[in-house]
């Protein structure tokens, strides 16, 4: 549990910094690929990617040791980080509202820690694996086409596609049973984790940039939390302590909640601008 939190401080950590260089690098020219590339030019683009690298790593551990519903809530708590951030570096209010929030998200992983069990011991199936990677696909494919949506679910399709994109690199991780080169390349599993991951960076990118960031920051959450977590359970045998499944339960749904009321935090380059 303490590598899901340390992810979880890195992504949040790094949210800050990427929505800030997205936010400036969102006034040229192009489409979400040119995006990408014009944010990599900023040093806190690419601090918040370092973040990410350490994050990812952390996050590797924990996925190793724990069941993905655990992880999976952990990392969403990443918005209560990037809530505490914002106030401390950006000099952004948080208000009585806000600040519950943070403490309910902190609550919920404690009942997450008290009633996970170990993760689960199923390898998975090659048809779970060869999903993912269809997934993986997909969500690339949203995020080369996400500039050309329009419309008011346009936010939400592209937090929810993020956070595909993030989920499919959690239980890729979890499919992943070698790290011999041999098998490496020959599991489809590997491939979508990079292409996940790839996708969802694309799209939380643009999101951040071209969309109401509340609401796909939201679907962020939903995304990157629920189909991992049903995964883990239905199919690669996660699972709680004894008797104590109801509160893994109450915890995750109070987890999730607390980080989705916490969503704005994705807008913390306004702040910023106001403190210049």
């Amino acid at each position: 549990m303490v590598c899901a939190l340390g992810a979880a401080v890195c992504f949040g950590t790094a949210t800050v910094l990427q929505a800030v260089a997205a936010r400036t690098a969102g006034t040229g020219e192009g489409g979400e690929a040119a995006l990408l590339l014009r944010a990599l030019r900023q040093w806190k683009y690419i601090a918040g990617l370092s973040l990410d690298g350490l994050g990812f790593l952390f996050q590797i551990v924990a996925l190793r040791s724990l069941p993905i519903y655990a992880v999976s809530a952990a990392l969403a708590s990443s918005l209560a980080v990037t809530a505490v951030v914002a106030a401390r570096l950006l000099r952004v209010r948080l208000n009585g509202t806000e600040w519950g929030a943070v403490a309910v998200v902190c609550a919920g992983l404690a009942m997450l820690a008290l009633a996970s069990g170990p993760e689960g011991r199923q390898d998975g199936s090659d048809t779970l694996r060869y999903v993912m990677l269809a997934v993986a696909v997909g969500m690339l494919l949203l995020a080369l086409a996400g500039g050309r949506l329009t419309g008011r679910s346009r936010s939400l399709i592209l937090g929810l596609g993020a956070g595909f994109g993030f989920g499919v690199v959690e239980v890729s991780v979890r499919l992943i049973d070698s790290l011999r080169p041999a098998q490496l390349l020959t599991n489809p599993a590997t491939y979508a984790l990079i292409i996940g991951s790839g996708a969802a960076f694309m799209l939380l990118t643009s999101a951040l940039t071209r969309g109401a960031v509340t609401t796909a920051t939201a679907g962020m959450v939903i995304g990157e939390t629920l189909g991992p977590a049903a995964v883990g359970v239905v199919w690669l045998g996660d699972r709680t302590r004894e008797g104590l499944t109801w509160l893994a339960v109450l915890g995750f749904l109070v987890a999730v909640a607390g980080a989705m009321a916490l969503a704005r935090f994705g807008e913390a380059p306004e702040a910023e601008e106001s403190v210049a």
